[in-house]
C-alpha cells in the first residue's frame, strides 16, 4: 500500500509564527496551497493559518496583514503523519482528527503535505467512501 511519501506533495513548507500574514498569504500563493502549517524558532510545527482564517480574522475586522502575525491565527495543531505511514494510517488520522490535510513529516522535518484526494486515490473504493463519510460527519 502507498506511504505518505509515495503520494505527499513535496516541498511543504513553515510560515514563521513571527512573520506576517502577508508574508503567509504571499506564500499560499507561490505554493498554490490554502492552508499553511506555522513554526516556531524550532522549527516544530506550532499550527496551521488558513486563507479562510486570514480573511475572516484579518481582513473582515480591519486588521492590517502587514502587521499581524502567523503565530496570532494559527489553530490547532498541524495533523501530522509519518512520512513511512500507509493510507490506511492516513485515513485513520484524518478520520480522529476531522482534517483534510495532513503535514508528512521524517523524523521532526516538514517535507510535504498530503490532502484527501491524494489518499483517495491511493485507497481502495471502499475506503475511499469511508474516507469521506468520516470527513464530512459533523
Amino acid at each position: 500500500m502507498a506511504t505518505a511519501r509515495e503520494i505527499m506533495t513535496a516541498g511543504a513548507e513553515c510560515v514563521g509564527e513571527h512573520e506576517s500574514i502577508r508574508d503567509a498569504a504571499r506564500k499560499m500563493t507561490g505554493l498554490g496551497v490554502g492552508a499553511l502549517p506555522t513554526c516556531g524558532s524550532n522549527e516544530r510545527l506550532e499550527g496551521v493559518v488558513t486563507d479562510r482564517d486570514i480573511v475572516v480574522k484579518v481582513l473582515s475586522e480591519g486588521k492590517n496583514p502587514a502587521h499581524a502575525e502567523a503565530g496570532e491565527l494559527a489553530q490547532g495543531e498541524a495533523v501530522t503523519i509519518g512520512a513511512d505511514d500507509d493510507a490506511v494510517e492516513m485515513l485513520r488520522t484524518m478520520s480522529a482528527h476531522q482534517v483534510r490535510r495532513l503535514f508528512v513529516i521524517d523524523g521532526h522535518i516538514l517535507i510535504g503535505m498530503v490532502a484527501q484526494a491524494d489518499v483517495a486515490r491511493a485507497l481502495p473504493d471502499p475506503q475511499v467512501g469511508q474516507l469521506l463519510v468520516a470527513l464530512s460527519t459533523d
